[in-house]
């Protein structure tokens, strides 16, 4: 998401260097975008992390820090990094003191983290800043992906069922459904993607063994760039609230989202929410006994049955209406 924010900047600013501090992870699918120069690091975790954070960064001098990240393991390293302009989140959204850091700030809205992050280019710049990504995916991982999903019939189907937040995930048992239904009225292939997590990869295994002749296995098998490349050539993506909706929107696929823990408008598809099952407004009046429209912007319903309040239907309807406009 911070990606059209750096792509912006980038507009606006063309003659300047920008570096990106960032995790090696999400490098490996940044690598290669142009006019931007990368300091990878891995997320601190010790006293000697610091140490050695803080002996790489202060070798360095900017003209401004623009700090898209606000959590304390992030924000001790905003005092390693100088220069006379620091800008960071408005006061409701600074977690965990981020604003000791900054002497200036972006202004608060009740908006999407994109339009967060393209704030940011704005207060710098002052030029209009509008999201664009042209993920730099070479020919070889389009290629490998085009190889991959050959044998699958169409429509494609990604299905990337997992999140990094169990709350985040929908009931297995209803994805096995959907599989199954969709395989029954659509003759689709479904390719599952994910990640490399034990209970990930018996997750996707399990929903694999629903319909072997329609599916591809990709969970734990791709790098960003090749699962970016699987999504461009999928027809819709079905997920949870997890990275892979912000790459399928990246690439201008549709997702049928899957919310209730948060509201799809913050951090859904960027724009793209018209295929996204939305039960937020339900899971705070069921589970928090609240009003959403008079809750705080950042609020989450942690509660076990919050995705349960999705249902098949729900997925299925909308996966219609997608491959429906889509063909």
């Amino acid at each position: 998401m911070a990606a059209a924010a750096v792509r912006a900047l980038r507009r606006a600013l063309p003659d300047a260097s920008l570096t990106w501090v960032t995790s090696p992870l999400a490098h490996s699918l940044l690598e290669g975008m142009e006019g931007v120069n990368f300091l990878v690091l891995e997320k601190p975790r010790s006293l000697s992390d610091y140490r050695a954070c803080y002996r790489l960064l202060r070798a360095q001098r900017f003209d401004a820090v623009l700090a898209m990240q606000a959590n304390l393991r992030i924000n001790l390293l905003y005092p390693a990094l100088r220069a006379p302009l620091k800008i960071g989140f408005d006061r409701t959204r600074a977690r965990e003191g981020q604003w000791l850091f900054c002497n200036r700030r972006i202004r608060f809205e009740d908006e999407h983290l994109v339009d967060s992050f393209l704030a940011f280019a704005r207060e710098l710049t002052g030029a209009p800043a509008s999201a664009e990504w042209e993920l730099p995916l070479s020919h070889a991982d389009r290629a490998w992906a085009q190889e991959k999903l050959a044998t699958l019939p169409r429509p494609l189907i990604a299905l990337h069922p997992v999140s990094s937040k169990m709350e985040r995930n929908w009931l297995t048992p209803r994805y096995v459904k959907v599989i199954e239904l969709a395989v029954k009225f659509f003759d689709c292939g479904i390719v599952i993607t994910g990640g490399n997590a034990p209970d990930e990869r018996a997750i996707c295994e399990r929903l694999a063994q629903v319909a072997p002749r329609h599916t591809l296995n990709l969970c734990g098998r791709t790098t960003p760039k090749q699962l970016a490349a699987v999504l461009t050539e999928a027809d819709v993506l079905i997920a949870p609230d997890t990275a892979a909706v912000h790459l399928a929107r990246a690439v201008d696929t549709p997702v049928v989202g899957l919310y209730a823990v948060a509201p799809a408008r913050l951090t859904g598809p960027y724009q793209r929410t018209g295929y996204c099952i939305d039960n937020y407004a339900d899971a705070a009046r069921e589970f928090l006994g609240k009003d959403p429209a008079h809750l705080p912007w950042n609020t989450r319903v942690h509660h076990p049955g919050a995705m349960a309040l999705i249902e098949v239907e729900d997925v299925m309807q909308q996966l219609a209406r997608a491959l429906g406009e889509r063909a």
